[in-house]
């Protein structure tokens, strides 16, 4: 199935925003946001799935489409749109095999071998980063940089939907996106300001939009 991504693909975080997944999923939505990952790595798994129903709804009342990070359980309880893996997370192939052909499934990478390597699994986008220093992720991975986002872009060729990662925010974006994002993941500079999160949004969707 291909998927057409937007240009940007906010991800919540609720250590960084202070707010529920909910409250995130309404803010990013009311600034042009159609494409919203739930990233949680502290909640219990009966915790997150409350706060997930919750933000599913949200979304569906924008015709927002959502990705449930790490937990392929979740997202096929809820019939999510998608689920988004990380290297050591479930393998894609496994993935697919449980939650069918129509659930987006994407998949972090973190170099250009890793890219290259998960090109013909059953994924409809791979994510690369970080391209610039993040203090979102705990133990970050090396950066990869314009450079490096550019060489994967190289090898994958342009059919493949690539999504950037990484120390992404307004200063920088347009950059990112011409160097062969088909979209870009952002955290840290939509949600550290929890009441500019729509503002900041909309200006992004603005000033990506012809990149």
């Amino acid at each position: 199935m291909r998927v057409n991504l937007p240009k940007i693909y906010p991800i919540t975080d609720r250590r960084i925003s202070g707010l529920s997944h909910a409250a995130q999923v309404e803010r990013l939505c009311a600034g042009g946001a159609t494409f919203i990952q739930l990233r949680e790595k502290h909640l219990s798994p009966r915790e997150f799935y409350r706060e997930a129903v919750e933000a599913l709804e949200v979304a569906r009342s924008h015709n927002a489409r959502l990705i449930i990070n790490d937990r392929a359980d979740i997202a096929l309880a809820l019939r999510a749109d998608g689920v988004h893996f990380g290297q050591d997370d479930l393998p894609p192939e496994a993935a697919r095999a449980l939650l069918g052909e129509d659930f987006i499934i994407g998949y972090s990478t973190h170099n250009i071998e890793q890219a290259v390597a998960v090109a013909k699994l059953p994924i409809n986008y791979i994510a690369i980063g970080p391209i610039f220093s993040t203090a979102s992720k705990e133990n970050p991975d090396p950066i990869v940089g314009l450079d490096g986002l550019r060489r994967v872009r190289a090898e994958l060729g342009e059919s493949v939907p690539l999504v950037a990662i990484g120390g992404i925010n307004f200063t920088n974006a347009r950059n990112v996106i011409s160097s062969g994002a088909s979209a870009i993941a952002i955290i840290s500079y939509l949600l550290e300001e929890p009441s500019q999160i729509s503002a900041r949004t909309e200006s992004l969707v603005a000033e990506v939009l012809n990149a």
